[in-house]
């Protein structure tokens, strides 16, 4: 039987990343913003005069109808697609493996630059298909509870990376608007995207922050921003920026409600504590016309889950437009923590609601198949990894 994690994980935060040097070769298109796009078509020979002409063209090949292969671009010249194929490619990151769980929710292994990988997650529902994407491979926040927190932080995602899980998702649901047919020739399957994969969006702000201008860029995959949440386990000085050049939806990771049990669980804390967290969510909705901030709460047996939990929950989000997402803990192996009762769950949900705020209890989507909230782990280094290398490193 393997020892469980200890719940006092380290604390990594401050972690600075640097940026990677991009491989040698064609420069890709995917993942540059219009004005980048733009500039890397006048580098490459286009009249000033044509490039934004040129790279609306491309725009809507690449995000409006999901061609990347040059040759297919048939509104430009045969010796323009020429000129795109020599100098540039148009990728995306590469599907290692499906997984289907039972409740229809597809988990991708996806391979990026330099062999390391992260994990998607679609989840498929009756009036929605929520994405669930990476912003990093591994973290480095060790968020004791999150299985994705045993993984070291190996680098940023760029932003082609990013938005690229997007439209390998939409390959894989065959939802590209064919060519010739308006936008509304099918049902959105990819209706929602949540941040909420491997990584802590805010610490990789330039690019999540690009990606997502194309995500909700209206000649392209024309998202609102009202169907983007952002999750951050509450990185303050960047809260406002996401207001400011983001808009879309937010949500923190909160998990408790004393700075003493959330120093353990969420260990960004002690750098920024719950009031610091709260002052910069109160002005967020007001700053990015956001509706409502969502509280994401995982319920975690005898450590978060009592009544006094829930009473001092409602008291401090007082004033804030908010709604409580209340978790059930998604155990993996060697956890250091058991799922809450259900009837302590409900108790729990039962008091936040009285209170005149949305208590929903998010269902458990993917168990089976390691793709709940939480569980997110490349599989590769869940395979490499021995509980005792996981646990040196840890300094456990």
């Amino acid at each position: 039987m393997t020892a469980p994690v200890s719940a006092n994980a380290p604390i990594t935060q401050d972690v600075r990343t640097f940026p990677r040097k991009l491989p040698d070769g064609p420069v890709n298109l995917i993942g540059l913003t219009r004005d980048g796009l733009r500039a890397a078509l006048i580098e490459a020979g286009t009249p000033e005069k044509q490039a934004k002409m040129r790279m609306g063209q491309i725009w809507q090949w690449l995000y409006q109808k999901g061609v990347r292969d040059f040759a297919q671009m048939t509104n430009l010249s045969k010796d323009y697609r020429a000129m795109l194929a020599e100098t540039f490619v148009a990728d995306v990151p590469e599907v290692v493996s499906k997984q289907v769980s039972a409740d229809g929710t597809r988990k991708y292994l996806v391979r990026i630059a330099g062999g390391h990988e992260v994990e998607v997650v679609y989840i498929p529902e009756v009036d929605r298909g929520t994405l669930c994407i990476s912003s990093q491979v591994g973290c480095t926040l060790t968020c004791s509870f999150c299985h994705t927190g045993t993984q070291k932080l190996v680098r940023n995602l760029t932003a082609g990376e990013i938005i690229g899980q997007v439209m390998l998702a939409r390959d894989d649901l065959d939802e590209w608007v064919p060519t010739g047919e308006g936008s509304d020739a099918k049902p959105r399957l990819v209706s929602n995207i949540v941040l909420m994969g491997m990584g802590e969006p805010l610490y990789n702000f330039e690019n999540v922050r690009d990606a997502m201008k194309i995500a909700m860029d209206p000649e392209g995959i024309s998202l609102s921003r009202r169907r983007i949440t952002l999750s951050t386990s509450g990185v303050v000085p960047e809260i406002a920026k996401t207001a400011q050049e983001i808009g879309c939806q937010l949500a923190v990771s909160f998990h408790a409600t004393t700075d003493e049990v959330r120093d353990k669980l969420v260990p960004i804390n002690k750098r920024w504590n719950i009031e610091e967290l709260l002052g910069a969510l109160r002005e967020y909705p007001k700053v990015s016309n956001s509706e409502r901030i969502t509280f994401e709460y995982v319920m975690l047996k005898d450590v978060n889950d009592t009544d006094e939990d829930a009473r001092r929950l409602v008291k401090l989000i007082k004033g804030i437009p908010a709604k409580i997402n209340l978790i059930p803990f998604n155990e993996w192996p060697g956890a250091p923590y058991e799922r809450s009762d259900w009837a302590r769950i409900e108790a729990f949900a039962d008091i936040v609601y009285k209170a005149g705020y949305a208590s929903p209890i998010r269902t458990p989507r993917g168990e089976d198949i390691m793709a709940a909230c939480g569980q997110l782990k490349s599989a590769t280094e869940r395979a490499r990894k021995s509980r005792k290398q996981i646990e040196a490193e840890a300094g456990l």
